[in-house]
């Protein structure tokens, strides 16, 4: 008889908790007893919370270790394409029959008992972490961060919190200094913790839960400025000025990340050449990455494809405030959002910058906001609005009545993923 693979595991996990999110850790440190608890034994951990941006310092600090030659662990959520994009190990992505055999351990280990599907999985990854020799592990905060399940290292190398914004009210809460709160409940005793730009009211709350803990803030604006001067970018802190490429993540707020990643590498004391790698050898899916291959570029091979799957007002912002860098061309946007997400707000940056948007329903994803409420959000910004069964037949439409347009998916992760997994 063949053995289950991690599919079929993962789809067992998800039945274990009637809830996708249930914010404790009483599971988690019950299952990581049950373990060993193996997340006292993991290399060096640098912890990542923040509302946008973390998954792009996470890969800028991996690449700049690695361009040390360092061996990093990294865990990251959710996936795209493959769930094994979440756990890397030694600069690895976890291998399938590794994958299963672990997931089948954690199963059994947790006895059937109450468990969210992201918590018995980050215990999983943090069980092949304390197994794999490396030099550092990188942890980023699921949702929050207080009560979030990578929330159980009890001394970090490291603690950062990027950018914090309104996302995820109903678990987190309803105002700016409620979220930053959350975030900064990976802050620990006496533990450096770097801190990216930040408005007033999420930065008095980072202050005064570092200054209660003892912990050493490394903030933006205070400690450490990143800007960008003559086609370089370039970082002062205390120590001096680093002169450096233009991070190859596109976008104007992928300065502010590496900022960040940078000011962690200099807190780390690692050297030029992982400043410089951080850079320029970053890579992270699906933050306006160009598509140039499968079914939806080929269905309009004169056009300029790309995918982003940032889904709040923040990203949003970002995201049409690069498009305003860009070299003049239509451009029509195919989005497809979850209805728990503040659409109105994601889309009104955005209406300046684009033509039209199609609207597209996300497949498989129970939680999609349906094509047509997507479209009417859009002509409540002034966005001309239409809708499609699927990207692909968005773009086909777009590409039909302008060929050379610059076409923009965008909207939601999932729905990013669900490209990926077809056009990768």
């Amino acid at each position: 008889m063949t053995a289950p693979g991690s599919d079929v595991i993962l789809a067992r996990m998800m039945a274990l908790h009637p809830k996708i999110i249930d914010l404790t850790l009483d599971r988690v440190w019950r299952l990581l007893d049950a373990l060993g608890n193996p997340q006292e034994t993991l290399p060096p951990v640098i912890h990542i919370a923040g509302t946008n941006g973390k998954g792009s310092t996470q890969a800028m600090i991996r690449a700049g270790l690695e361009a040390e030659g360092a061996r990093v662990h990294a865990y990251t959520s959710p996936h795209l394409a493959r769930f094994h994009e979440r756990i890397r190990l030694a600069g690895a992505l976890i291998a399938e029959d590794h994958l299963t055999a672990l997931l089948d351990e954690c199963y059994v280990a947790n006895g059937g008992a109450p468990i969210t599907y992201f918590e018995i999985t980050t215990c999983a990854a943090l069980l092949a972490m304390s197994r794999v020799p490396a030099d550092y592990t990188l942890l980023e905060v699921g949702l929050g961060g207080r009560l979030d399940a990578t929330n159980v290292i009890g001394r970090p190398a490291l603690t950062i919190i990027t950018p914090v914004s309104m996302d995820h009210e109903a678990y987190l809460g309803d105002t700016l200094a409620k979220i930053a709160g959350e975030k900064a409940g990976i802050i620990k005793r006496r533990v450096p913790c770097i801190v990216g730009p930040q408005e007033e009211a999420a930065m008095a709350v980072i202050e005064a839960e570092a200054a209660r803990l003892g912990a050493p803030l490394i903030a933006q604006g205070q400690h450490w400025h990143v800007w960008e001067e003559r086609g370089r970018l370039v970082f002062q802190d205390e120590s001096g000025l680093c002169d450096l490429p233009l991070p190859n993540l596109p976008g104007a707020h992928q300065r502010d990340n590496a900022g960040a990643a940078i000011a962690a590498l200099r807190a780390l004391g690692r050297g030029a050449a992982a400043l410089e790698g951080a850079v320029t050898r970053a890579h992270w899916p699906a933050r306006m990455q160009r598509l140039t291959q499968g079914p939806i570029p080929e269905a309009a091979p004169q056009a300029e494809i790309w995918l982003d799957g940032g889904h709040n007002p923040a990203a949003g912002l970002a995201l049409a405030q690069h498009l305003a860098t860009l070299p003049p061309r239509p451009t029509h946007l195919v989005c497809g959002m979850l209805n728990t997400k503040d659409i109105a707000g994601y889309l009104a940056p955005l209406a300046a910058q684009a033509l039209s948007l199609t609207a597209v329903s996300i497949p498989g994803e129970a939680a999609t906001l349906p094509a047509e409420a997507t479209a009417q959000a859009a002509r409540a910004v002034a966005l001309e609005a239409h809708t499609a069964g699927t990207a692909l037949a968005a773009v086909q439409r777009i590409a039909a009545h302008s060929p050379h347009a610059r076409i923009l998916i965008c909207g939601s992760l999932y729905l990013a993923g669900g490209i990926l997994r077809e056009n990768g």
